[in-house]
């Protein structure tokens, strides 16, 4: 291709490219504007400001879009900078639109415009240079659907949770706490809001002093601690990720309650004895439907007749096929969790009922968790620049999506998350009050 030509293919480009956005603005209505590769801006929505901006680094991105449109495609364009945020984060800009017009945005848009808009970009060739990113090899194997012997769950937890204390400190509180905090108000600080989850945790638990509690999938020892040094019992962690152990260990060791903590790397499953409490806070989500019955029964296992189960998860609404994945689950699962699946409400508590236990309380924090992903963005965005140096460019910026993603789903009540306690069942009474007054004291 002569230079004339690679100029009026660029120009071409730029003209198509002005036609897509213009019409794709009359649908999205956004308040945020888009930059072309050239440095121009067009507006995403009438009236739209240009403080915070999509920048398209180059004709490529488009191309790649135009043939293989969807959350994965536009996912690896964040992780490789091909699409880009600037003037704020990606939950800045997603706060720009009206999220029900974007999930529905492409059955809107005139098929016959787009397609004669798209042949610049298709018969341009494509410029990209192969940028390699942070996902899950499969293999085959991502853990979806499968039974224990088709996955590999240490692998799974390894992929997510060893990415570096370091980074997870950037945004987490001081306790380390990596689950839904809960806000008794919207301004709420995060730290204050975690100590408060720790709290009800342990409240919801009756947990006293001399009793075994198991804290299952114990993360940086957080809940551990806390309950160690707040209701005065013992405590046995187990986890599969080797930076949390390193990291919890130290942590007991520092805040001189090894007499009281012992931490694992250790699969549940294997854990022996019985206990007074189990705790488990969003570790469920690891644990994959074909296994969620054999995971109940080992719960059930290890308690005493009597003795109580926390149990902290998010949760997918119902009505939707676990075994067909989303196009948020495929994303998520090469990226962020691989392996990971999402139950519903009324299946955990029917599991539990099924399997030997008795519900006691279902709280619903699905408002807690929007707040919290808010507090998680900001704060990884505000430090950024470090999480660059310590994990790549191209890792923090798929994080910083995948918060601004749940984010939102929370938010229009797509993803959701409960705490459920419930009891092991034995003859009589529960032996617990009748009110719940004493959870909020």
């Amino acid at each position: 291709m002569t230079q004339t030509e690679a100029g009026g293919t660029t120009d071409r480009r730029v003209t198509a490219a002005r036609r897509i956005v213009a019409h794709v603005a009359e649908h999205l209505q956004a308040d945020l504007s888009l930059r072309l590769w050239t440095g121009e801006v067009l507006p995403l929505g009438p009236n739209a400001r240009d403080d915070i901006q999509i920048v398209v680094a180059r004709p490529s991105a488009v191309r790649r879009l135009l043939l293989k449109p969807g959350l994965m495609t536009l996912f690896e364009m964040f992780g490789t900078g091909d699409v880009r945020v600037e003037g704020g984060s990606p939950l800045d800009a997603a706060d720009r639109w009206d999220h029900g017009r974007a999930v529905h945005l492409a059955s809107r848009l005139d098929k016959v415009l787009m397609a004669k808009e798209a042949l610049p970009f298709l018969m341009g060739g494509s410029d990209a240079e192969a940028t390699e990113l942070p996902a899950w090899d499969s293999s085959g194997n991502d853990g979806i659907g499968a039974d224990k012997a088709g996955r590999s769950d240490q692998d799974f937890i390894q992929f997510h949770y060893d990415v570096g204390n370091d980074f997870y400190a950037l945004f987490l509180d001081p306790e380390m706490v990596y689950s839904s905090a809960y806000f008794t108000s919207h301004d709420a600080t995060l730290d204050a809001a975690q100590e408060e989850k720790l709290h009800r945790i342990c409240k919801k638990l009756r947990l006293q002093p001399g009793q075994k509690l198991l804290d299952v999938g114990c993360g940086w020892a957080g809940l551990s601690c806390w309950a160690a040094k707040h209701y005065g019992v013992t405590v046995h962690g187990v986890t599969l990720s080797q930076a949390q152990l390193d990291f919890g260990r130290a942590k007991v060791e520092r805040e001189g309650l090894s007499d009281r903590i012992t931490l694992e790397l250790k699969d549940y499953r294997n854990v022996e004895g019985q206990y007074d409490a189990i705790s488990q806070v969003e570790m469920f989500e690891h644990v994959g439907f074909a296994n969620h019955e054999r995971h109940f029964l080992e719960m059930k296992r290890l308690l005493k007749p009597g003795g109580l189960y926390f149990h902290q998860a998010s949760v997918r609404r119902g009505g939707t096929d676990p075994i067909k994945p989303t196009d948020t689950t495929k994303v998520i699962t090469r990226f962020i969790f691989p392996g990971g699946e999402l139950d519903t409400i009324g299946m955990t508590v029917t599991n539990l009922g099924r399997l030997g236990f008795e519900t006691l309380d279902v709280e619903d924090m699905r408002e807690h968790f929007e707040l919290t992903l808010k507090h998680w963005e900001d704060r990884l965005y505000a430090r950024r620049e470090e999480a660059y140096a310590m994990v790549g460019e191209a890792r923090t910026r798929l994080w910083l999506i995948y918060f601004a993603l749940f984010k939102k789903g929370f938010e229009r009540g797509s993803v959701l998350v409960y705490q459920t306690v419930a009891q092991k069942r034995r003859p009589g009474p529960s032996g617990l009050p009748l009110d719940r007054a004493s959870l909020y004291a």
